[in-house]
């Protein structure tokens, strides 16, 4: 969770709901609360698929967007340990939303989750 919460430092992200352990397992469920766009939000998502050590997925419970899934998956190559994420989301308020994915979201999370990985190596490398 620690790594987590300082790779996203930048929209001051933290866990507004208590969990058992510093780490997430089946099940799980926990708040996260954010700074994106200018705007304080909160997201709960839920641990769906636990497959240790070579992928996990949450899901939206609650949170901003019409629908958001991530899969954040781990591979080797070359003694080297590789991350993925997937994620597939939806603007909430239709064609408008629609619209907002296509014009900015799409970039913003995509910059988000590159930012995210590049500290993430740097705390595993370092």
């Amino acid at each position: 969770m620690s790594a987590h919460l300082s790779s996203t430092a930048q929209t001051e992200e933290r866990v507004v709901s208590s969990l058992a352990s510093d780490l997430l397992g089946p099940g799980d469920v926990v708040t996260w609360e954010a700074r994106h766009l200018g705007v304080r939000q909160r997201l709960t998502s839920k641990i769906t698929r636990f497959d240790a050590p070579r992928s996990f997925e949450d899901e939206q419970v609650t949170g901003p967007f019409a629908s958001f899934w991530h899969r954040h998956e781990f591979t080797s190559r070359d003694d080297v340990t590789v991350m993925t994420d997937l994620v597939r989301y939806r603007a909430p308020f239709g064609p408008i939303g629609w619209l907002a994915e296509r014009a900015y979201l799409d970039h913003y999370l995509r910059a988000f989750l590159e930012r995210r990985a590049a500290h993430l190596r740097a705390l595993a490398e370092g």
